[in-house]
């Protein structure tokens, strides 16, 4: 399993699609029930929200669900 990414400032989280660093104050959140998304603006947010339709919670981007 991969480790998750330690941004090298603790007041900077990496973008959830892009992985760019940004400050947590400006970061875009989605919340879950076990964990947070951060999201360095409403263009990559819009980029994951459309993945999970497609693909579904749970699958890699690459990896359609079969019907």
């Amino acid at each position: 399993m991969r480790e998750p990414e330690i941004p090298s400032d603790p007041d900077r989280v990496a973008c959830k699609v892009c992985f760019k660093e940004i400050p947590l104050s400006e970061a875009v959140n989605e919340e879950a029930t076990d964990y947070v998304l951060h999201f360095c603006g409403l263009d990559c947010y819009a980029k994951w929200k459309t993945q999970e339709k497609d693909y579904g919670s749970g699958n890699s981007p690459g990896k359609k669900l079969s019907s």
